[in-house]
């Protein structure tokens, strides 16, 4: 096949690259480097069936050859990009999926859109099933991302609808692993970070609220089930392991031996409290679950950061 991965030098649009290459797929990544990195992809350079544009993917995207399928990963989404770069989030996930969609359209793609767990807010369900529409707040600082990736999936379902465009939605929950950047600000980064630092790890509130997370390879098998099954989705991609803040920094702190502790800090706005997916439907339909445990996930990425910090 021929892919077309947006945001394909970022942290999973890379991997996702990594995957498809080996399988022997030629794969054209599009990414304007707001938040990927052109060293998560120079592995490829040089490979007949690799290449990069470098393009904002809010403007019209021209491309001359054929096209088989489309996977729109273009967007920022750490938590400390959503007040930094409000506006270029709401264009990437409106305007940037509409031109992807128009894309895979023109070619007559098989389209796959990066969605997220944020389209569920602060949950009042529990875990989280793909028919729960969600708990979110359009007006606060979070709402740039949660709001523009609930109209992303709006527009591709409209795009099925009124095209007949073949397409998939897969709903991402708290994926980690190599490749994230140190400075992202989300949880893992942030704790291994500062205690590979020897600094104590900050956690919001009591450490009482949860996330389910999922080691990047696991997620990228699911991605790829998905676009080479007939499951249109929603369809949510994650671990059910659920895990507190405070479990996550002791376990970070032992892993990484830490003896700095642990520092409390207010809980940021609209932060969720519960994030857990129900992953019955990728159960039943891509007979998919992840396999890689908490422990052994977060020392394979503590040594990738820790190889990162040492080169400098």
């Amino acid at each position: 096949m021929r892919i077309l991965i947006t945001g394909g030098a970022g942290f999973l649009g890379s991997h996702l690259t990594d995957r498809f290459l080996s399988e022997g797929h030629e794969v054209t990544v599009l990414d304007n480097l707001i938040t990927g990195r052109l060293e998560n992809i120079s592995q490829h350079y040089g490979n007949p069936r690799f290449q990069f544009i470098k393009h904002d993917v809010t403007t019209h995207i021209h491309i001359p050859y054929a096209i088989d399928a489309v996977l729109h990963f273009a967007s920022p989404a750490s938590p400390k990009d959503f007040p930094a770069i409000p506006i270029p989030i709401l264009k990437v996930n409106s305007l940037g999926t509409h031109n992807a969609l128009g894309l895979a359209l023109t070619k007559q793609a098989r389209f796959l859109l990066a969605s997220t767990s944020e389209v569920y807010g602060d949950p009042l369900v529990h875990p989280q099933p793909e028919s729960y529409w969600g708990n979110v707040n359009p007006i606060g600082i979070r709402g740039v991302y949660d709001e523009s990736k609930r109209f992303a999936e709006a527009i591709t379902m409209a795009y099925r609808r009124a095209h007949q465009l073949d397409t998939r939605i897969v709903r991402i929950f708290n994926t980690y692993g190599p490749r994230m950047r140190l400075d992202d600000g989300r949880v893992i980064p942030n704790f291994v970070g500062q205690a590979l630092r020897a600094e104590p790890l900050t956690v919001y509130g009591d450490g009482s609220q949860t996330r389910s997370f999922c080691y990047v390879d696991d997620e990228i098998e699911g991605f790829q089930r998905l676009l080479m099954s007939d499951e249109p989705g929603p369809i949510n991609i994650g671990n059910t392991t659920e895990t507190t803040m405070l479990e996550l920094a002791e376990l970070v702190n032992r892993l990484t031996g830490n003896r700095a502790g642990i520092l409390f800090k207010p809980l940021p706005i609209d932060d969720p409290k519960v994030r857990q997916p129900d992953i019955s439907k990728a159960r039943q339909s891509l007979d998919w679950e992840p396999t890689i445990e908490l422990k052994e996930g977060l020392a394979r990425t503590i040594t990738w950061f820790r190889d990162q910090i040492e080169m400098g």
